[in-house]
C-alpha cells in the first residue's frame, strides 16, 4: 500500500491519499509514481519515460456563459480554442482563472487532472473526454498533486466519475485542431 506523506496536499479539499483510497475502495487498480513537480507537457516529457501509458494535459476552460469544462486529452492531441467552440457548441472558450479552479475542482494550477472531479460535488463543470486517449490501454494523470502520477485503464477513470457522479462526454477531439 503507497502512503505518501507531503505538507503541500495538507490544504487540498481532497488529498492524493484520499483519492487513492477512494479508488482502492472502488477496487480500482492503478500505478503510483513519486517525481519532481511538473507544470507543463514539456516538463513531463522528461519524467514520463519511466512510466508506460498515455501521458495526457487537462484544460480547465470556461466560455463567455461561464460554464466550465474540464478538457482531458492526450499530450499528443492538439486543439485549437476556436474549433474546440464548434465542438463543445459553447460560446468563446477561455483558460479558467486560479480561482475559479481552486474554488471549483479544488486543484491548484499545474495540478489539473481528471480526479478534481471528486471535489466539483454540485457538478458544475462538464468533463470532456478525447477519445484518442480513451482508446489507450493506459492513462497517466496527476492525482491531485504535480509531484505524483497515477495510471490506470481509461474504464476504471469511467469508474471513478461513476462514483463522482460525473457523465463525461467523450469526444473526437481531433476535429478541434
Amino acid at each position: 500500500m503507497t502512503q505518501i506523506i507531503s505538507t503541500a496536499e495538507d490544504a487540498l479539499p481532497t488529498s492524493p491519499q484520499n483519492l487513492m483510497d477512494t479508488l482502492r475502495d472502488l477496487g480500482i487498480d492503478f500505478k503510483f509514481y513519486e517525481h519532481e513537480a511538473v507544470f507543463s507537457v514539456e516538463e513531463s516529457s522528461k519524467i514520463k519515460l519511466d512510466m508506460p501509458g498515455t501521458h495526457c494535459r487537462n484544460l480547465f476552460l470556461r466560455d463567455k456563459k461561464k460554464k466550465m469544462f474540464l478538457v482531458v486529452l492526450a499530450n499528443e492531441t492538439q486543439v485549437n480554442l476556436k474549433q474546440l467552440e464548434t465542438t463543445l457548441e459553447c460560446g468563446r472558450l477561455s483558460f479558467g482563472s486560479a480561482d475559479r479552479l481552486w474554488k471549483y475542482l479544488g486543484v491548484k494550477p499545474g495540478s489539473v487532472c481528471p480526479f478534481a472531479a471528486i471535489n466539483d460535488t454540485d457538478h458544475s463543470v462538464e468533463i470532456i473526454l478525447d477519445a484518442d486517449m480513451m482508446s489507450a490501454d493506459l492513462v497517466n494523470y496527476h492525482p491531485l498533486l504535480n509531484t505524483m502520477t497515477v495510471g490506470l485503464t481509461p474504464s476504471d477513470l469511467l469508474r471513478f466519475f461513476a462514483h463522482t457522479g460525473h457523465s463525461p462526454k467523450i469526444k473526437d477531439l481531433k476535429e478541434s485542431a
